[in-house]
């Protein structure tokens, strides 16, 4: 039996600080209640919210951590883009086994 998860993990570039997700189907105007249920489903905050003509980027706290939600909406992509790999990395890591498992 497959159980159908909301989010998941596409792939991990933990040397560039990225995380791709996997989620549901979204354009430009449906992707804020999307973001707004990851950033929710995180247990995360939203700092601050910018747009442009195809791109919503987020600056996001978890746990203390700041971090980008980016989504871009032609491609239907999601990714966690970090401020500074290094500095994050434990945070990614957890985040990375976390959508690997979906939600």
């Amino acid at each position: 039996m497959t159980v159908q998860t909301e989010f998941g993990l596409r792939e991990y570039l933990a040397d560039e600080g990225r995380l791709l997700i996997t989620a549901p189907r979204f354009d430009f105007d449906s992707y804020p209640k999307l973001g707004d249920r990851l950033v929710t489903l995180l247990s995360a905050s939203i700092v601050e919210k910018q747009w442009d003509a195809d791109m919503h980027s987020w600056l996001i706290d978890f746990e203390g951590c700041k971090f980008f939600l980016k989504s871009e909406h032609y491609s239907e992509s999601i990714w966690l883009e970090s401020l500074n790999a290094s500095e994050s990395r434990e945070e990614f890591d957890y985040l990375a086994t976390l959508f690997e498992r979906g939600f």
